[in-house]
């Protein structure tokens, strides 16, 4: 069963920037919970266990949570599989509104890893649990302080990680069921948060963030960088196929990555390994990430 711990206090900053109090060890703690039901890759039984749970925690906090599922063939597998996409709705009926999004699907095999684990599936603590605990944290925040002049969406995507190298079009496969069906009145931008949990965290700008979304990466790393969260580098990094490109490309919505892809470092890889474990993960990374994203939303909203 999980606590519900809802706190949620403003505290003036040195640069004149209301900071907005984001629980790092309760995103942590979710990020463990989420983990403990062990790979969750599409056709497993913690994918299913998982998708099971997610719902229950999000009907309890939001007033409009749309679940979106479909059957596909995995192109890692080949397997027939269903996904799941779970779209929570804070103050739904606002025209104005922002959207963010993770997934909380993980790899099926682990095939950046040394040759003996290749086969084996991803715990995938940073590459999925990681955004996906900071969009729970923020769900149970926002529904404790509702937004008022704006409408705050969480998408909760699944079937992101399920790609083959070389083919860009079978990755985020639940950002592009989701585009099909997006609701409207359309958000005015989205923000993607996939591995920001790694402990020598470090956010180079990604490529396609900074080439169609530009006015939106100056917005989020103008506010880290005024919070004090030097860790987002004003730094051009590569261009990455995640569910921010997809959803721009099928919507058009201005969509960007917040993405530490060299995890834990340029030199060392946990990417696509059984190395990425909720150790190699920090609540001090996560808080840094959560309140930048609950800081932007509290400022929108006023």
């Amino acid at each position: 069963m999980i606590t519900i711990f809802l706190l949620l206090t403003f505290i003036q900053f040195s640069y004149s920037q209301e900071l907005v109090y984001f629980d790092g060890n309760r995103a942590m703690e979710l990020l463990e919970y989420q983990c403990n039901f062990g790979p969750r890759f599409p056709g497993s039984k913690g994918h299913d266990n998982f998708a099971d749970s997610l719902k229950v925690f999000l009907d309890n906090l939001v007033e409009m949570n749309l679940v979106y599922k479909d059957s596909i063939t995995s192109p890692v597998s080949n397997k027939f599989v269903e996904i799941t996409n779970f779209h929570a709705r804070f103050n739904p009926r606002a025209s104005d509104r922002i959207l963010f999004l993770a997934h909380w699907d993980t790899r099926e095999f682990a095939d950046k890893d040394t040759a003996d684990f290749r086969l084996e599936p991803v715990i995938g603590a940073n590459d999925g649990a990681s955004g996906t605990a900071i969009l729970m944290t923020l769900a149970e925040m926002l529904s404790k302080n509702p937004p008022i002049n704006i409408g705050v969406d969480l998408l909760f995507l699944d079937g992101e990680d399920m790609g083959t190298y070389g083919d860009p079009d079978s990755w985020a496969l639940g950002a592009k069921m989701f585009s099909k069906d997006i609701k409207k009145p359309l958000p005015k931008y989205a923000i993607c948060l996939d591995m920001v949990g790694d402990r020598e965290q470090e956010f180079l700008i990604e490529g396609f963030s900074y080439k169609y979304a530009p006015e939106i990466v100056k917005k989020v790393w103008s506010l880290a960088n005024n919070l004090g969260y030097t860790q987002f580098k004003y730094s051009l990094g590569q261009q990455i196929v995640d569910d921010h490109y997809v959803l721009f490309k099928n919507t058009g919505i201005p969509s960007i990555d917040i993405i530490d892809f060299n995890y834990p470092n340029a030199s060392e890889n946990y990417w696509h390994t059984t190395q990425d474990t909720p150790d190699k993960c920090s609540a001090e990374s996560l808080e840094a990430v959560g309140t930048v994203i609950s800081t932007l939303i509290y400022n929108e909203d006023k």
